[in-house]
């Protein structure tokens, strides 16, 4: 599936139902509603709070990422944006700013940082047993 015929479609769908008709900031509602049920999926996905099964889990993740999706591609229809032109010119703009090399030394920055602060913590725990 091309991204712009998803949006097509999408635009499609709203207008046949009206939904077309929604202000863009009660659009953009939606979609931080949906962030937000990702963040709580992602919680169960990491351990942070309980969950039965791994694959119901990821399920529930990619029933979330998909509805966040969708209010994306709304925004952009609402906005009169082709997201397929912008995330296209999106790839460019990442590719000239970040080379392989300074992602890779990020990404270890950022996971001797992680190690610290697991270390740090404990530390701390076992301080206080």
């Amino acid at each position: 599936m091309r991204i712009r015929n998803y949006q097509s479609w999408l635009q499609a769908y709203d207008i046949a139902r009206g939904w077309d008709k929604f202000a863009l900031a009660h659009t953009f509602l939606h979609l931080a509603e949906e962030v937000g049920e990702i963040a709580r999926v992602v919680e169960h996905l990491e351990g942070y709070r309980g969950a039965e099964d791994a694959h119901d889990v990821r399920a529930k993740l990619a029933e979330e990422l998909a509805d966040a999706a969708t209010f994306l591609f709304k925004l952009a229809y609402q906005a009169g944006i082709d997201l397929e032109d912008a995330l296209r010119a999106n790839m460019v703009k990442a590719e000239s700013r970040f080379s392989v090399a300074f992602g890779q030394a990020d990404t270890e920055r950022y996971l001797a940082r992680q190690r610290e602060q697991l270390a740090k913590l404990n530390e701390e725990r076992s301080t206080h047993e």
